[in-house]
């Protein structure tokens, strides 16, 4: 058996202490008016002598009554939980994944904290993904400055295939516009028209933070679409050297600013924030790169074990709410307590006068007898009968 509500978490677990708190209560001040009555009787006089003027002795049917009572609102209490009971099993068919991955393409990828570097070790990573994931779907998003995609494929080929020909260099716009990458990712996953029977998944693989747009507000909107957002952190706030890489792939030094000092990325704490109020708003995970790894494995173990444990055809127990069971006990014990009265009821003598046999009456205690004759008065006999005439003597 188990209940519609789960009464081990807040704020079901305090709304069942107060019922039955309730109950108790109730139980109690029944108690409570039985000791009283008990002393009262007491303060009036000897029990023993009380009791001989007491017609009839209601102390059992009072406690029977009290009980029925608290029986009666437990029962209600516990058809308000909506109890449940199986009624055998049904098989729960596998639901599809959509996963969307958003891979960062500013120049700044190019760092080498990730040997062979950051957007090469994502790219190599991202491609043993898609592999790992069979049934599922996947859709590509590319962004630095501006976004571009790729939509929704079983053909995880492909998306590797669209990450791997793409390098930052290839990028119009520099910089690292989350929030459209983000709303990109939404996109792709709107115009596909079974995405909303999925369970739907982006991942987004940045080392930067938005300094344009808000994707806090692109994930909260995304949060209202049940899809949920992991991020994965590449970089932390310790400064790395951006290598110079130039159209033909070689790396020519590092890069320089107007000065001739070179440029380094790092994330500020305020970027760390950033990342980590998008994942919690979708109640994403936050994955952050250390010891050489960025991070995306660990991603992919997640949905491999999501995919195998919750999106797995299996098979449930069917459960039928049976609230009407308690209920109707509970309905039944009020209706008893209320038809067992506190002392018996009166007899009453019936019978008809008209039926009793003849010579019978009822007497004035309600009892039968003979009936008897009504005496004759003198004077009425003197009346009715005229004197007899005295003989003369001769």
């Amino acid at each position: 058996m188990r209940f519609a509500y789960d009464l081990t978490s807040m704020p079901w677990l305090l709304v069942a202490i107060g019922c039955g708190l309730l109950v108790a209560l109730f139980a109690a001040s029944l108690v409570l008016a039985s000791v009283r009555r008990g002393r009262a009787t007491k303060v009036f006089g000897d029990p023993k002598l009380v009791m001989r003027l007491e017609t009839f002795d209601a102390a059992g049917r009072r406690a029977l009554k009290g009980v029925l009572l608290v029986v009666a609102l437990a029962a209600a209490f516990l058809a308000l939980a909506r109890p449940q009971w199986g009624r055998g099993t049904k098989l729960v068919p596998a639901t599809n994944l959509d996963v969307v991955i958003v891979l960062d393409y500013s120049k700044s990828m190019y760092a080498r904290d990730v040997a062979p570097s950051r957007i090469a070790r994502a790219k190599a990573e991202i491609g043993k993904l898609v592999r790992e994931l069979p049934g599922a779907r996947f859709g590509a998003v590319a962004f630095a400055g501006e976004p571009m995609s790729f939509p929704l494929t079983s053909d995880s080929a492909a998306i590797a295939q669209f990450f791997r020909q793409l390098e930052p260099n290839d990028m119009p716009i520099g910089g690292t516009a989350i929030a459209r990458a983000l709303e990109r990712a939404r996109e792709v996953l709107a115009r596909d028209p079974k995405s909303s029977d999925h369970v739907r998944v982006i991942v987004l693989v940045t080392d930067g933070e938005d300094l344009e747009g808000d994707p806090v507000g692109v994930a909260q909107q995304a949060a209202g679409e049940k899809t949920r957002i992991d991020v994965v952190q590449i970089g932390g706030r310790a400064p790395e050297p951006i290598p110079d890489v130039g159209p033909d792939g070689r790396t020519q030094g590092f890069r320089k600013d107007d000065d001739g000092r070179t440029l380094t990325t790092e994330l500020t704490a305020e970027g760390e924030a950033q990342l980590a109020d998008i994942a919690k708003a979708t109640g994403g995970a936050i994955v952050r790169a250390e010891k050489g790894e960025t991070g995306i494995d660990e991603v992919a173990r997640g949905l491999k074990k999501m995919m195998r444990e919750e999106l797995a055809e299996r098979v449930e127990i069917a459960f039928d709410e049976e609230y009407m069971w308690p209920l109707g006990l509970a309905v039944l014990l009020l209706v008893a307590e209320g038809m067992i009265p506190e002392a018996p009821l009166p007899r009453v003598a019936l019978g008809f006068a008209g039926a009793l046999p003849p010579g019978v009456r009822l007497a004035p205690g309600g009892s039968r007898g003979p009936r008897k004759k009504p005496k004759k008065d003198a004077s009425s006999d003197a009346q009715g009968k005229k004197p007899k005439k005295k003989r003369r003597a001769a």
